[in-house]
């Protein structure tokens, strides 16, 4: 087979694709659409082409939907049957909705895979569930040909969804499915990913894969994501690579976090970090995420229990961080955390695994919680020389920007300008990102609502704490995904 070079280009959730004809001979457009920030769903999104000099090229366009979900079309079965995708670096199976997916409302809302219609289908019809961060699906395997762009990828294990939870996660999204990107460490019954089968079959002449994605909400094209090479037109300058640590998610060790010129401490001695073409923004532990809120002005829940903990128990944690005490410890000494709750601060589903807390009631695990923050807060402040009345202080008033029940939190629009910058270091390179980068603007005109970029998301151990960068960072930064030397390269979008 002749090596292809696919290219898909991204649009933003308005639901439209079009097909493009290709000015130059093996190459194949396919334009996806953008959307408006949609606040009820977060999670996933994605974008256009250019010519490569390659008489085998394969160009394929995505769509973007309100910088929150970006998303391309493919085809499934003999003939194919068509269906948008997000395209996630975060996940590594393929699924779109089943014709037997009969009692969930969101299955009626997108196109659903006919098995009977295809000549090339395969029954496998092994059961099957995948829990994402804000939704879960279930159904069984089956097995026929994909396309992605001009090029097919032939006996391919995928899911038929027979069932889509999270009731206004799938019913109100813009994609039909998923096309996972990850490793097949994390594949959920060791199936094949599509990427995998695309370098096996020799579709593809580099074991590369990259995405450009477009920030801009009013342009026509979404975004490019390149299979099997990199578009020199979407960025500038060269990329700055550091080697994946882990196979499974896109996971590298990020160095320390700044907001504005200052360290937030927690990543100095390093943090990992995976980026995530299928989470909208960036998410990372609560208790940062609330600092970096509190700095920007962004307003969350107000939580009692958070100054509760502050009031009766800010001076006792102050003594034991000052006398040496083990910041992992220290709950569990003054009796707000069991031993074994220690940084488990939430607990999310992955594809990969659902983590069991011990049965606390929701009282003490939201002590708990709290507690937890407050001794990052405090030791954050320590490293700082501050006085105790004054890091108390501020430690109260970070409780007012504890991010809402559903990690986000909204900002005064009018404030952008005067908010300090944020410095991801990555490979010992600063990746800054300035509030008009940061920011998520949802609706238009007297109805723009101005939301944090930042949401909070606590990944327990081993495999957390975490940071996820999202399409907010990627919307600044090409993002190169390289297999063969097992490697993520940034540089700065053009």
């Amino acid at each position: 087979m002749a090596h292809k070079l696919v290219q898909l280009t991204l649009c933003l959730w308005v639901f439209t694709t079009l097909v493009l004809p290709s000015p130059s001979a093996g190459l194949s457009r396919i334009t996806l659409k953008k959307q408006r920030l949609d606040l009820k769903a977060t999670r996933f999104a994605r974008g256009i082409l250019h010519n490569f000099a390659s008489s085998d090229g394969e160009v394929i366009p995505l769509k973007n939907y309100m910088d929150a979900q970006y998303y391309g079309v493919i085809g499934i079965g003999s003939p194919p049957q068509n269906f948008t995708v997000i395209f996630d670096t975060g996940s590594s199976n393929l699924w779109v909705p089943s014709s037997k997916c009969y009692f969930s409302i969101a299955c009626y809302f997108h196109s659903k895979y006919k098995s009977s219609r295809s000549s090339t289908y395969t029954k496998i019809g092994k059961p099957c569930e995948i829990n994402y961060g804000s939704g879960s699906i279930s159904g069984f395997f089956s097995q026929d040909n994909v396309e992605v762009g001009g090029l097919v990828v032939t006996d391919q294990v995928f899911i038929e969804a027979t069932r889509e939870g999270s009731f206004p996660t799938f019913m109100l999204a813009k994609f039909d499915g998923i096309l996972g990107l990850g490793f097949q460490e994390i594949s959920v019954g060791n199936a094949t990913p599509v990427w995998y089968n695309m370098l096996n079959q020799g579709g593809v002449r580099e074991d590369v894969f990259s995405f450009w994605l477009n920030r801009d909400p009013s342009a026509t094209y979404g975004g490019e994501l390149v299979f099997g090479g990199v578009d020199p037109m979407h960025y500038k300058g060269k990329h700055t690579y550091v080697p994946i640590t882990q196979k499974g998610y896109w996971q590298f060790d990020m160095g320390d976090f700044l907001i504005g010129n200052h360290s937030t401490g927690l990543c100095v001695g390093g943090c990992a970090a995976i980026v995530d073409s299928g989470t909208s923004l960036l998410a990372g532990p609560t208790a940062v995420v609330t600092e970096i809120n509190h700095a920007i002005g962004a307003e969350g829940v107000v939580s009692a229990e958070c100054k509760e903990v502050v009031s009766q128990y800010g001076d006792l944690i102050w003594q034991l961080l000052v006398s040496g005490v083990q910041p992992d410890t220290v709950c569990i000494q003054i009796g707000l955390c069991l031993f074994n709750e220690t940084r488990h601060m939430s607990v999310i589903k992955t594809v990969v695994e659902k983590e069991n807390m011990e049965e606390l009631s929701v009282g003490d695990k939201v002590l708990c919680t709290a507690c937890q923050m407050t001794v990052i807060w405090i030791q954050n402040q320590l490293k700082q020389k501050q006085t105790k009345d004054r890091v108390l202080n501020y430690v109260n008033e970070l409780c007012k920007s504890l991010p809402s029940p559903m990690g986000q939190s909204v900002i005064d629009c009018a404030r952008i300008s005067s908010m300090p910058d944020i410095t991801f270091t990555i490979a010992d390179k600063p990746f800054k990102l300035t509030p008009d980068q940061y920011v998520v603007r949802a609706g238009e005109g007297i109805a723009t609502v101005c939301v944090s970029g930042f949401t909070a998301l606590d990944v327990p151990p081993p495999r957390g704490p975490l940071w996820i960068l999202g399409d907010v960072f990627m919307g600044v930064y090409h993002t190169v995904f390289d297999y063969g030397n097992l490697e993520i390269g940034f540089a700065e979008a053009a």
